[in-house]
């Protein structure tokens, strides 16, 4: 006999990726009742199969909305602040330095852009946070099957049958987005033919809690200030370049990697030694055609997606998190606070795209007259002040 029954729960999150097991924390943090499903295992140690070994910099308006929700806490131990964002051009005929710029944190505000935290490790303070939490549950080895919108609740069904009526649905599942398809939302894609490397490194030269990103051509090198590994510093390693690239230094041997790698750093931290394995992902831009539909809203990667440039990727799903949180205090996934969301934070992410995929391109560039045209534009944009705070600000989300 088939299993009619129906649960109903005010909060339902397809997807436990960060942004997924966030946003359960923070609405069980508002006291509503939270599941959260994921089809993928468990993994919070950074040592296990299937560790995620990326880190994020989180920028300070994500720290509000951690502080907000009981989370940072935890996190504020183990985060490592990210006090100037430092662009170099080693465009010129040899991989070496030929232009730096730093923005400075301290020209804006008496706080840091932000603070970096691995990824693993987010992952089990997050799970931490949960058991703490007696409203949200996450299950993990089961999806999102079907959904069936509805005024009064979206029900789905899982893909352990299980059937669920939610005030609010919300797609936390990526860039193929289930719950998106499910919807009949479609999407607008930039594809560059990048890919990107990510991985821990260790150097010679301390950080000081500088971001670095290094621009030549096929995408830029980003080095993000990690804790000390070993009694070395370190840093978190993001590398984009064209896929073939990309395949065939993800190949070599462990030297060759090695001298590689220490090629394209132009050595602004010195000589860099691998920490961890590598991380591989292919590069597109995306955005939905709406975030949200009846009592459903996408988030994240099932919202938009963007190359990890300028610590936006995450950060902007962390903004959609914040206004769906204050949208919903009164009643989750009505209509006009969905409409509402998407009315406000899809116009900010498709303009947040467009200037990522701009400086993506810029930072892509294969001939040297365009290489030196990057380096003569950020030359000018930086040696104008208001325009500079105007470009950090921006970069935080604030206005």
């Amino acid at each position: 006999m088939t299993d009619t029954r129906i649960d109903d729960i005010d909060i339902l999150i397809s997807g436990g990726g960060l942004a997924g097991l966030i946003a359960a924390c923070a609405f069980g943090a508002q006291g509503f009742s939270v599941l959260c499903v994921d089809p993928a295992p468990p993994v919070t140690e950074e040592g296990a199969a299937g560790a995620d070994l990326r880190s994020t910099a989180f920028l300070m308006p994500s720290v509000a909305l951690f502080e907000r929700i009981g989370l940072w806490e935890s996190l504020a131990p183990h985060a490592t602040a990210l006090q100037v964002m430092r662009i170099v051009d080693a465009g010129g005929a040899t991989a070496t330095p030929r232009l730096t710029r730093d923005f400075d944190a301290a020209e804006i505000g008496d706080q840091p852009f932000g603070w970096n935290l691995p990824n693993w490790l987010m992952r089990r303070e997050l799970m931490a946070r949960i058991d703490a939490l007696p409203s949200v549950r996450v299950i993990h080895g089961t999806g999102t099957a079907t959904v069936l919108p509805r005024s009064e609740g979206a029900v789905v069904t899982l893909t352990s049958g299980r059937r669920l009526r939610a005030r609010l649905l919300i797609g936390a599942d990526g860039r193929d987005s289930t719950v998106r398809r499910a919807l009949s939302i479609g999407t607008r894609t930039w594809r560059y033919g990048q890919k990107a490397l990510a991985f821990a490194v260790t150097h010679e030269q301390p950080h000081h809690n500088v971001s670095t990103e290094v621009h030549r051509s096929g995408g830029p090198f980003t080095l993000v200030p990690l804790p000390d590994r070993a009694g070395r510093p370190g840093s978190a390693v993001v590398w984009m370049d064209d896929a073939a690239a990309v395949d065939a230094l993800a190949a070599l041997p462990a030297p060759a990697f090695e001298a590689a790698l220490n090629d394209r750093s132009a050595g602004v931290l010195g000589p860099l030694r691998p920490a961890t394995a590598l991380t591989t992902w292919p590069i597109i831009s995306q955005i939905a055609d709406r975030f949200a539909g009846p009592r459903t809203a996408l988030i994240a990667e099932a919202a938009h997606v963007l190359p990890p440039i300028g610590a936006q990727g995450l950060n902007m799903s962390l903004a959609d998190l914040s206004a769906l949180l204050d949208l919903s205090r009164a009643e989750p996934g009505s209509a006009d606070s969905l409409a509402r969301y998407n009315r406000t934070r899809r116009p900010d992410a498709y303009a947040r795209i467009l200037a990522i995929d701009a400086l993506n391109r810029a930072s892509q560039a294969q001939m040297r007259p365009l290489r030196d045209l990057r380096a003569a534009a950020l030359g000018g944009l930086y040696g104008i002040a208001p325009v500079r705070r105007m470009m950090m600000r921006a970069g935080l989300g604030l206005s």
